[in-house]
């Protein structure tokens, strides 16, 4: 496993005990299908919650919410639907959520962008 695909696998673990200590309901971590993968999927009262995690370890490939462009949030909603018609449960909306997890000197700080379009 190379240290960009570990420091990803720690972001979404840090992302996801800060959306549950957040209130959200954690439904799937790391959903893959042939066409990709969400990272998280949360339920927050009756919203389907889209959640992609990035992490970086500095700035020299931009900001994480940089690299969440508008094919992404589509690729994403798209997924979420195929991952709806599996589920018994009913939601009234779906949405997709950035969570950016940027380490500068060894600490992480988060930010939680909801609704991304």
């Amino acid at each position: 496993m190379t240290m960009a695909h570990e420091l990803g696998k720690y972001g979404e673990m840090l992302a996801a005990d800060y959306l549950g200590a957040a209130g959200l309901q954690i439904l799937e971590r790391n959903w893959c299908r042939p066409e990709g993968e969400i990272d998280i999927l949360a339920r927050e009262g009756p919203v389907l919650v889209v959640v992609e995690v990035k992490t970086r370890s500095g700035r020299s490939h931009g900001s994480a919410f940089e690299a969440v462009t508008p094919a992404k949030v589509a690729r994403l909603r798209g997924l979420a639907a195929r991952w709806l018609r599996d589920q018994s449960e009913w939601f009234s909306a779906i949405r997709v959520d950035v969570v950016a997890l940027e380490r500068f000197a060894g600490e992480f700080s988060i930010q939680h962008h909801r609704g991304v379009s």
